[in-house]
């Protein structure tokens, strides 16, 4: 009777976490942006303390940079996602060492490369959100 009592009234399912809408690629770029920002700042001071700050900073960003897009990965693209795009995988690995690249180096060349495979991403992202 217990059980009866306390089970579910209603079934409902979702392909995510929460409802749609709370995951955007923008969240990755913005903050890849912000380490090419910085790469390209770090090029043009060579001031100790501005560097050591910009280190800091570029090393932050890119964390959360690769924070976003982990949970893209782990979150919101589903089975099917990767059925239909089977390069999504290694899509997400490149990009995640990309970012880890950039965060690495001072050569806004990496912060672009990261910036590039996000693009790719996004550009999966909101075909999956049309289907």
């Amino acid at each position: 009777m217990l059980s009866r009592l306390f089970a579910p009234k209603v079934k409902v399912s979702a392909h995510c976490d929460l409802p749609c809408g709370v995951y955007d690629p923008a969240q990755a770029r913005i903050e890849a942006e912000s380490v090419k920002a910085v790469q390209e700042k770090m090029a043009a001071n060579d001031d100790a303390h501005f560097q050591a700050r910009a280190v800091v900073i570029k090393e932050q960003r890119a964390e959360l940079a690769k924070h976003h897009v982990s949970v893209l990965w782990s979150d919101y693209f589903k089975p099917p996602h990767f059925e239909k795009y089977p390069e999504l995988h290694q899509l997400v690995n490149d990009t995640l060492k990309a970012l880890s690249a950039a965060k690495a180096s001072t050569d806004p060349a990496t912060g672009q490369k990261a910036l590039d495979y996000i693009a790719q991403i996004d550009k999966i992202f909101w075909e999956t959100k049309k289907a």
